[in-house]
């Protein structure tokens, strides 16, 4: 089983697009290489594919994290989690389920007024998780672009310190990070994060 994440940036044409192409893609790139991992189209759309489905939350809240650190922006994304039937040198050519899901999923989020979500095969397992992420989003979705800073650096860099994120971020004080990372209640979407992993590896 793989997981296909479908997104598009909200309020996108209150910045210019190189600016917001650039995160995006930088974090694309991170996953895999276009276009067999991701395209952008639309505009202001794009699709992902990661491997490892145990992974694809913590995928879209890192990239969440990076848009919002642009003023004004934000990225709406479903985590569709199923096969693969046709594969193609280009993700937006390939089918099966997760795509299918995804795109589900996605055509549905600005009538559930959700950023955030998944579709599954495992009705319970969304129900649950999807709960958790309406709840989680109330928090993600009012990141000041400083929240957003800290939260995108500290998934990028996992085993640093306070001290040493604040360092790599110019000069801020520790207490500060905490402060930040605190605000942007980092530790309960971490929460949420892992009781995806942990109810999603009892299913696959």
């Amino acid at each position: 089983m793989i997981s296909i994440l479908t997104g598009d940036i909200i309020n996108s044409r209150k910045s210019k697009p190189g600016i917001w192409l650039e995160a995006l893609k930088s974090e694309l790139n991170l996953v895999g290489q276009s276009p067999e991992y991701w395209e952008t189209y639309g505009g202001d759309t794009f699709q992902l594919r990661v491997d490892d489905p145990l992974n694809a939350l913590l995928v879209a809240i890192k990239i969440k994290a990076a848009i919002k650190t642009i003023e004004h922006l934000d990225v709406r994304l479903s985590i569709g989690i199923g096969d693969i039937t046709y594969k193609s040198e280009r993700i937006t050519e390939c089918n099966g389920s997760a795509f299918i899901f995804s795109g589900e999923k996605f055509n549905l989020l600005k009538k559930e007024k959700q950023t955030l979500a998944v579709k599954t095969t495992w009705p319970d397992f969304d129900t649950t998780i999807n709960l958790c992420l309406r709840l989680g989003t109330v928090f993600m979705d009012k990141w000041s672009f400083k929240s957003a800073e800290i939260v995108n650096l500290r998934l990028t860099r996992p085993q640093a310190s306070q001290e040493e994120l604040g360092l790599i971020h110019g000069n801020l004080k520790q207490n500060a990070v905490s402060s930040r990372l605190t605000r942007a209640h980092f530790d309960e979407i971490m929460e949420i994060n892992e009781l995806y992993k942990s109810k999603l590896n009892e299913l696959l």
